[in-house]
């Protein structure tokens, strides 16, 4: 049961966070800055705007996915062991994804230009990658104390 708590309230804080920062920058927020400007982008895409041609068939894959991950999950019983990293992963798909259904497209507004240009992302991705980043260390680190 505690696992499932952790789980619930990581992914909605996730979730209203990125919602919540999101609005900011659709209502016309902008910062400007010497290696990150915060300026809103819409991304039809996923990650570099890949698959944009999809149009919106992706919002149904990616919802497809996403049903998929959290079956998985529940059946596999990997809830009780990565509770809080897959709350924060859930949170973020689930953030990106309802831009998709209620914009049209993933609101970005981080975008990286110091030396080079990056990809334009947001608060969902970043929890999103720091939920697989936590995850694939736990798995190491408990795979290295059983070795």
């Amino acid at each position: 049961m505690r696992a499932y708590v952790i789980f619930l309230l990581s992914a909605i804080g996730v979730f209203i966070i990125d919602q919540n920062i999101k609005t900011l920058f659709v209502e016309g927020y902008y910062r400007q800055g010497a290696c990150i400007d915060l300026v809103l982008h819409y991304n039809r895409g996923v990650a570099f705007s890949m698959f944009a041609f999809l149009g919106p068939y992706l919002k149904w894959i990616q919802a497809l996915l996403i049903g998929g991950i959290l079956i998985y999950i529940f059946k596999e019983g990997y809830l009780r062991r990565y509770a809080f990293p897959l709350g924060l992963l859930i949170g973020g798909a689930l953030g990106n994804l309802y831009d998709r259904f209620e914009r049209g497209a993933v609101v970005d507004y981080v975008a990286w230009h110091c030396g080079f240009d990056f990809a334009v992302f947001n608060f969902a991705d970043v929890m999103i990658d720091l939920g697989i980043a936590w995850i694939v260390l736990m798995v190491y680190l408990s795979s290295k104390k059983t070795a």
